[in-house]
């Protein structure tokens, strides 16, 4: 009879070389070589969604993440898209932002367009979890991009795209596994990039700040609308919630083929905020319209989008000339909470 002993002893000595072997290749990642450069076998795929805090969607094999398309005018949209989970979910999210007839087609329907050349390939990431630096590796086809434009919301969107991930704070661009002083048109891309000035319209004011303020956009052949984030600056020392509702009511730039939820004959007062609820006092120049209760509605989603970029507000609530609703005669609901995706599909 084999003695089990003798088995097992065997089996185990060699599990634990290959545990210590499979360490000290670990140790090593990184050691000895240009950080600037990966090649297939030092890439590591880090899960990007540790502590996340967005929702799982009802089929657990689905998540909820936000990409970046562009539209007809070369603006960025965010677009909120479930896409399957599992490991390296940020590596993911991009392949399903490259060029392909199927996307062509999927985004066609609300007016938006791809923007990683069709034919690129990511091929690796890693991500450091003390610094938040996100490398990506892409092949030479995403330096296909077509202008200067597309050039920059290529860019823009990657790093708004994989910084929507909680633990990715800044990306650095690769290109066969080297970092490239510039793109095709001229972008400088050896460093580092983070979120930021997305939809820049005008130039930045010295001493003054900025705000992101959410417009319309509309494919007009589907009648599919869709939010818009563009970023404005202002004369304002700090961003503050009064100047980016002033701003949303005003209107869009001059220069933007773009609407909002505000309609004509409305007019902004103030904003006061308590216990995490924003409440944003209005007046109507002319009596209420019939459908009241969607115009509200409409509102509030706005309004709350363009809040949603100062910490601590979950809800808006309308004033009427300083009055609540009820107190001003209207008996409507409305979905006060600030939303978490702007444009879902």
């Amino acid at each position: 009879m084999v003695n089990k002993n003798k088995i097992i002893i065997p089996v185990l000595a060699i599990i634990l070389v290959l545990a210590v072997g499979f360490s000290l290749k670990l140790l090593d990642f990184g050691k000895d070589k240009d950080s600037s450069i990966l090649t297939g076998d030092d890439i590591e795929i880090i899960r990007s969604d540790d502590e996340y805090e967005f929702d799982i969607s009802d089929d657990d094999s689905m998540r909820e993440t936000v990409l970046y398309f562009k539209d007809k005018q070369g603006l960025l949209v965010p677009v909120m898209r479930r896409i399957p989970w599992e490991e390296g979910i940020a590596k993911l999210a991009l392949r399903n932002m490259i060029d392909t007839p199927e996307l062509r087609e999927s985004l066609s329907r609300i007016g938006l367009y791809p923007i990683i050349p069709s034919g690129t390939k990511i091929l690796g990431m890693a991500i450091d979890p003390d610094t938040g630096l996100c490398k990506v590796d892409f092949s030479r086809e995403v330096l296909n991009v077509e202008s200067k434009e597309d050039e920059e919301n290529l860019i823009d969107g990657v790093v708004y795209t994989l910084t929507e991930f909680p633990t990715i704070k800044e990306v650095q661009f690769l290109v066969e596994g080297k970092t490239v002083p510039t793109f095709t048109h001229g972008t400088a891309t050896s460093g580092t990039f983070k979120r930021g000035n997305i939809n820049l319209t005008g130039n930045i004011i010295e001493s003054g700040s900025k705000v992101v303020v959410y417009y319309k956009g509309e494919n007009y052949e589907e009648n599919f609308e869709y939010y818009v984030p563009v970023t404005i600056p202002t004369l304002a020392p700090v961003p503050n919630m009064y100047t980016a509702l002033e701003l949303l009511f005003d209107g869009p730039p001059s220069e933007l083929e773009l609407t909002s939820d505000i309609p004509e004959g409305v007019t902004f007062h103030g904003v006061d905020v308590s216990n995490g609820t924003a409440y944003v006092d209005i007046s109507f120049d002319t009596d209420y319209p019939s459908d009241i209760d969607v115009v509200l509605n409409g509102m509030v989603r706005n309004i709350g989008l363009t809040l949603s970029q100062f910490e601590d507000i979950q809800e808006v609530e309308l004033l009427i000339d300083g009055k609540t609703l009820e107190d001003a005669g209207l008996d409507v609901y409305i979905n006060d909470t600030i939303p978490t995706f702007a444009n879902e599909y």
